[in-house]
């Protein structure tokens, strides 16, 4: 009977052997695979198992690419910058340098807890000087190229986190990180113009190997849409309203005009008695957020007093302010068109405007419309265009528009510039200095990094500036172009500047010349696989894009794209699905796990709990069969290492399916059947040994070498039991053999009008003949009738069909 498997003991030798002796060397001969975590927030709550559950997936795999002959890129680092981190720190009443560093102390060891290949040596920080000049070295390039400005304009502002946010950090019309109702204020901002490029954003989504519905939400977050800008004139003035539409051929039906309450002309539409009520409504859109805005199911508006002129029939149409348009979207004015626009529809229903129907299904018009009719169909109420099928009206239309003066082909999209300024301490000091004479100036590249001020009060004003403002020393400087005194700026970058472009550093972390060297990024970069949540999908990803794309314009870097393959695992909740977090009490921490089953057996557990893109409810007690099946292993080895068996063709026929399978479902990323086909082969290897009295070397040799991406610890060590030399890893993965796998025998079962009544062993080859004769000769006693009919479906099923 084999000694029992003390996890423990096999664990910590392990650990101090790969320390001594890394598996995964970069001998310059190896291609290169680059496997990336999303590097985690530094949170004082530490790693729970649904943390564990990306890093292991990672890992699994990149230990897979190690033994398919790889040399693994495979690093982590710190996402420590930004309101994550400043929160922490604000309620534990600590600094957050001290906290942060803390933080990341506690989490490098629960990392280490999961013995994963990470590179140390490439580890970076976010909020390393060493490292965030180069955060800066990026701001000021793109200053430099124009897509980086200023704008003063109402933002989404967080009351609690006290500072703007971006569109994309606002979820549900409160802020994503804490919860907060989102406001309106108007503040000061550097934006960065994401949108220069948002073409290349769209139509590059193709050439990446990523889940669909993160390039679904990638592309209807850029939004673009083909339609026309038209002018329509205020009645009894000089001035014009540009609107944005893709429905032209609906111009005819537009029978009033909306503009947003932030729209520069809102006010000076207003009447003498329309005004009190004007100034009062947009007062009052300015507190809401722009989700709620469009999320509101009751419509509001006010009427301005004044009237617009329908360019193409000069019918008068009055201008009205409602809040579920925005300022940021088209041109912030919209006409409106109740017959064939649901929210029209429900605006003009509810305030009395007229509804004219120019679509027809039939050609026909509807007498009382209850609904806007949005389907396609033929023109009515149009004039010369009475008559056109509506979807050539559309596709036709804007450029006959733009023939007649009226208004011209435009293409829009929902993204926005990216606010790019929080007005908080910690975070990397935005490197412009601020000129009376020569306006914003950026710091010169060879004095970067700006290191932010070690400061005592570091909490948010709430006034709209940074903390820093209020550091005279710090503020106060001279212009880097004439020398007179001036100010720095005093806002600082949003969490998303580090993690836009920390994956190129990791390759060269430790340059202190260049942001990554040309040699390095031409051999290392881009990231093959990247790992991780959903929940990035619009942010972080897309931010990503756009900082990769903008260092290859420059020539930092050859390629376009970060991320060539991404793999988005699900969550770990706690009991009904609710999302783990120390606030609800339902944090597990994989310590204990760690302690009491090992490693290896909660790494197969966080696999084994459900596929790794889905969702999946914690519960401890399940680690119990992985860690039976750990020790069944453990036997079966330790019981057949010695015996010298001679393969037989069953051992043969049995390594190499389980190779097949294990390979077949790992590549598919079917992790949490792969442990379950760990399971299904090792309890055959078991029977297989009592039937025959052992299993041989080869076979127990290729399991161990299957198994050491997942329990590396474990693998090692019978590595070393079964005679060898040298890490488990040093090996290749194996490769199965088609005609080994297949059987000499088959069971068929023998029917005689669909129902069977004998089984028989053939030839798994054998032929359609040969199988019907044997099939015949084994119910022979049972064939009383007509034989009608002889079927054979080879390796599945012999039927006699007779009268």
């Amino acid at each position: 009977m084999a000694v029992p498997y003390n996890h423990k003991a096999v664990e910590q030798k392990w650990r101090k052997n790969w320390e001594a002796d890394p598996v995964n060397v970069n001998d310059g001969k190896k291609p290169k695979y680059y496997c990336l975590d999303m590097f985690p927030y530094p949170s004082g709550n530490g790693l729970h198992v649904g943390h564990w559950r990306g890093y292991v997936i990672s890992d699994v795999w990149s230990r897979y690419k190690m033994l398919q002959g790889y040399y693994l890129i495979h690093p982590m680092g710190w996402d420590a910058f930004g309101l994550p981190a400043e929160n922490y720190a604000i309620k534990m009443g600590v600094h957050p340098a001290k906290s942060t560093a803390e933080n990341v102390s506690n989490i490098k060891r629960q990392i280490n807890e999961i013995a994963a290949i990470y590179d140390w040596d490439m580890e970076v920080n976010t909020t390393d000087p060493n490292f965030y000049k180069w955060t800066q070295w990026i701001f000021v390039k793109m200053f430099k190229a124009g897509l980086a400005y200023e704008k003063e304009f109402p933002i989404n502002w967080c009351p609690s986190c006290k500072t703007g946010l971006a569109n994309e950090e606002v979820v549900n019309g409160a802020c994503e990180r804490c919860g907060t109702p989102v406001t309106k204020k108007n503040l000061r901002q550097w934006m960065l113009k994401i949108t220069a490029y948002a073409d290349r954003l769209l139509s590059d989504l193709d050439k990446l190997d990523w889940p669909e519905k993160v390039k679904k939400m990638q592309s209807d977050w850029i939004g673009k849409s083909h339609g026309a800008e038209v002018d329509f004139k205020v009645d009894g003035t000089d001035n014009a309203i540009t609107v944005y539409t893709t429905r032209p051929d609906t111009l005819y039906g537009a029978t009033f005009m909306v503009l947003a309450p932030e729209h520069a002309m809102a006010k000076e539409l207003a009447t003498d008695e329309t005004r009190a009520e004007v100034e009062d409504y947009i007062f009052k859109a300015s507190m809401k957020s722009s989700v709620d805005r469009l999320q509101d199911k009751e419509k509001t508006g006010v009427f301005t007093g004044s009237y617009a002129i329908n360019p193409i029939n000069g019918a008068k149409v009055p201008i009205w302010l409602s809040d579920y348009v925005l300022a940021d979207y088209g041109t912030g004015a919209i006409m409106c068109v109740p017959a064939h626009d649901d929210r029209d529809f429900e605006f003009a229903t509810k305030f009395g405007i007229p509804i004219v129907q120019v679509i027809a299904k039939d050609g026909k018009e509807i007498e009382n419309m209850t609904e806007a009719y949005t389907e396609p169909g033929i023109m009515i109420n149009s004039g010369e265009f009475n008559g056109m099928s509506s979807l050539d009206a559309k596709r036709d239309l804007p450029s006959r528009l733009e023939d007649r003066g009226i208004g011209k082909v435009t293409t829009n999209y929902k993204l926005r510039d990216w606010v790019f300024s929080r007005q908080r301490y910690w975070g990397e000091p935005i490197p412009i200095v601020h000129c009376e004479h020569c306006g914003a100036v950026p710091v010169p590249e060879d004095q970067l990094p700006l290191t932010l001020p070690e400061v005592e009060s570091y909490q948010p004003t709430g006034t709209g500036e940074s903390p820093l403002a209020g550091i005279d020393e710090w503020v106060n400087t001279t212009c880097p172009v004439c020398g007179a005194p001036a100010k720095r700026e005093t806002n600082t970058m949003p969490q998303w500047a580090g993690s836009s472009w920390y994956f190129l550093r990791y390759v060269d972390s430790h340059n202190n010349e260049e942001l990554v060297s040309k040699e390095k990024a031409d051999k290392l970069l881009p990231v093959d696989m990247y790992i991780g949540g959903v929940e990035h999908a619009v942010l972080h990803l897309l931010y990503s894009r756009f900082y990769t794309k903008f260092l290859n314009d420059i020539g930092v870097v050859d390629f376009d794209e970060p991320f060539t393959k991404l793999f988005n695992q699900g969550m770990i909740t706690g009991k009904n699905g609710i999302k783990m977090s120390k606030s609800k009490g339902n944090v597990v921490s994989p310590d204990d796990l760690v302690n009491d089953y090992g490693c290896d057996s909660l790494r197969m557990y966080e696999l084994f709990v459900g596929p790794p893109e889905l969702d999946a409810e914690w519960d401890d007690r399940g680690i119990d069969g992985v860690y039976r099946f750990i020790n069944r292993f453990w036997n079966l080895v330790m019981d057949n290492k010695d015996k010298n068996m001679a393969a037989s063709k069953e051992m043969v026929k049995i390594r190499h399916r389980m190779v097949h399978d294990i390979t077949q479902r790992l590549e598919s990323f079917n992790l949490n059947t792969v442990i379950s086909g760990f399971m299904e082969y090792n309890n055959k290897m078991i029977d297989l040994a009592k039937k025959e009295g052992g299993i041989d070397q080869e076979t127990l040799e290729t399991a161990v070498i299957l198994l050491s991406p997942f329990a590396p610890h474990l693998s090692e060590e019978l590595w070393e039991e079964l005679g060898n030399s040298g890490s488990v890893f040093k090996n290749q993965w194996p490769v199965h053999d088609e005609d080994a796998m297949k059987d000499d025998e088959i069971e068929v079962p023998v029917q005689i009008n669909g129902k069977t009544k004998a089984v028989i062993n053939v030839p798994a080859e054998i032929s359609k003949e040969d199988a019907i004769a044997a099939g015949k000769e084994a119910v022979a006693d049972k064939l009383t009738g007509t034989i009608v009919k002889e079927i054979y479906v080879p390796k599945k099923i012999i039927n006699i069909v007779q009268k």
